[in-house]
């Protein structure tokens, strides 16, 4: 049996959904970072449970074709490029793959053609946006990133795939704060001023924008630090300050203060102008955004007298990109600030067939049929949760012949797809982009058409009469829990069993206790209790 620190000679037969090297050994499943398919190494045993173990290289004895020899491994260790190793044509491949398997583990579906992932043409320096922790190391105030899985912080100049002035602005910041003795942010102790500092810049306009996380609103010589660092950085169109004082992962909190210029930059997309706020949601990779809304709008095949509803409509930046193409837009969000930001962006770009409100979907939705407003299209670009059963139910509802669906996550994709085939829609079309180059993660277009009613109907049979398939069966919380307990040898709460089951697409039921603070801290699943939960889910047939 192994144990920890042993030496074993093993071959990498497979990646995970996260980019790390998967060996098997005695039965084991090994999980190893920076460790790629067909490569043959010796492994130091770092941890071993009863079913899987952790390992890391001690010695490439044979190395893929396809590896990256250039990694600074510093970016593979703090998971700012966890599949930079990996030779971008592969990435692409890689990402294709995990659509696929999703659609068929979760949704079953085979016969719909997974198009090859549309890629980057220079995929590094894209992102348009930095959040970088401040933090003491050694004695010096130092900005970077933190290691993975954990809250230690690695210095870093160059983060690789931000863009280089993004780079440079935070490198000056933080010379500024060293210089001015700015004190900065302790975990453990609550104390310090400076928690982080966040960088915008616009792809197109070379607008900048900075802020200034801190732990209180007063801030000595801050004036001399904006002065100096616009000195540099003469593109500097706004500062901003924002006060979050909780003890919490969230990088805002709720103040925010304009400490110099106006309190947005603007850029451009899809040929509109558009302004970005502070916390407004704007896609990091403006150059392949553009690529995914042009992919959305030609799925959907736009005429002149469709009606569009652009669900999750955030500042507007999708539903304002089709305005031109038809009769009228109606968006939804939930967040009022970004009501406003789409209501402002219509107006800069002259549209007037572009209406938003603030409200759940699903109320919007019921509200614009009972008007008599009838969409034939739906745009809808939900966060990694993917959507609610109530609102693909609400959508269903509207008779809309063409639903776009933009997925950040393709657990959560083919969840909701299933259901939308239940309800009467088709999968037509699926085109992943790379929206973020050097990491595991995929963006996901779909084309959903409603099926023609008059060539179809609609059976009901009792669940009684029905035998369940391997994916419809569950188990119980507790029986998942005692599983976990008699195969891996330790415990796993409720929370970190429905943290999975959500990651991966499954029903969650909502009986554990969620705190009522919105800022208290949320534990997460670790990695060894999630692979032993997903083995659980596995044993059942849940996945």
């Amino acid at each position: 049996m192994l144990k920890k620190n042993d030496i074993v000679e093993v071959e990498i037969v497979d990646l995970t959904h996260e980019g790390a090297g998967v060996a098997k050994v005695d039965g084991l499943v090994f999980f190893v970072e920076n460790a790629l398919p067909t490569e043959i190494i010796l492994m130091r045993v770092l941890k071993v449970n009863k079913k899987i173990g952790y390992g890391k290289v001690e010695e490439y004895l044979v190395q893929s074709p396809h590896r990256n020899q250039d990694l600074d491994l510093a970016y593979l260790r703090s998971g700012i490029a966890d599949l930079g190793h990996l030779a971008y044509p592969e990435q692409l491949k890689f990402k294709t793959k995990q659509v696929k398997d999703s659609l068929y583990k979760i949704a079953g579906i085979t016969d719909v053609e997974v198009a090859e992932t549309l890629g980057m043409e220079h995929p590094v320096k894209y992102r348009n946006k930095a959040q970088v922790p401040v933090r003491r190391v050694n004695g010096i105030l130092e900005t970077g990133f933190f290691r993975k899985n954990s809250h230690d912080l690695m210095p870093l100049e160059d983060f690789f795939i931000q863009d280089p002035v993004i780079d440079q602005v935070v490198v000056a910041l933080r010379d500024l704060l060293r210089r001015y003795d700015m004190k900065p942010y302790d975990e453990k102790e609550q104390s310090g001023l400076i928690r982080n500092l966040v960088v915008r810049r616009g792809h197109h306009s070379g607008q900048i924008m900075v802020i200034l996380v801190t732990t209180r609103p007063k801030v000595f010589r801050v004036e001399q630090l904006i002065e100096q660092v616009i000195k540099q950085f003469p593109e500097i169109v706004s500062v901003m300050q924002n006060i979050n004082d909780q003890n919490t992962n969230a990088i805002f909190g709720k103040e925010w203060k304009t400490l110099y210029g106006q309190d947005y930059i603007t850029d451009q997309m899809l040929g509109n102008n558009f302004q970005v706020s502070g916390p407004a949601f704007y896609q990091v990779n403006t150059q392949m955004a553009e690529k995914l809304y042009q992919t959305a709008i030609d799925f959907v095949e736009l005429k002149a007298d469709d009606v569009v509803i652009d669900a999750y409509s955030g500042i507007g930046t999708i539903g304002l990109s089709v305005a031109k193409h038809v009769k009228e837009v109606y968006g939804v969000e939930v967040i009022p600030e970004a009501v406003e930001n789409s209501k402002k962006n219509a107006a800069i770009n002259g549209i007037t067939n572009a209406h938003y409100v603030c409200d759940t979907a699903e109320n919007a939705m019921k509200n614009w049929l009972k008007e008599g407003i009838q969409p034939t299209v739906i745009l809808v670009d939900p966060p990694r949760k993917g959507l609610t059963e109530s609102f693909i139910k609400a959508s269903a509802q509207t008779g809309a012949d063409r639903i776009a669906y933009i997925s950040c996550n393709v657990a959560t994709m083919a969840r909701d797809i299933k259901l939308y085939k239940e309800l009467g829609y088709k999968l037509k079309k699926v085109q992943p982009v790379d929206l973020f180059p050097q990491t595991h993660h995929v963006e996901t277009i779909v084309l959903l058409s409603k099926l023609d009613s008059k060539k179809y109907i609609s059976v009901e049979l009792p669940m009684d009469d029905m035998d369940l398939t391997s994916a419809e069966s569950k188990a119980t919380y507790k029986q998942i829990q005692n599983y976990v307990f008699e195969t891996f040898g330790f415990k796993v709460s409720t929370l970190y069993i429905a943290q999975v089951k959500k990651k991966h697409g499954l029903e969650v039921r909502e009986h554990y206790n969620i705190s009522k603070n919105e800022n208290q801290k949320v534990p997460q699943c670790p990695i060894e209790k999630e692979e032993a939960i997903l083995d659980a889910l596995k044993h059942f047939k849940m996945l």
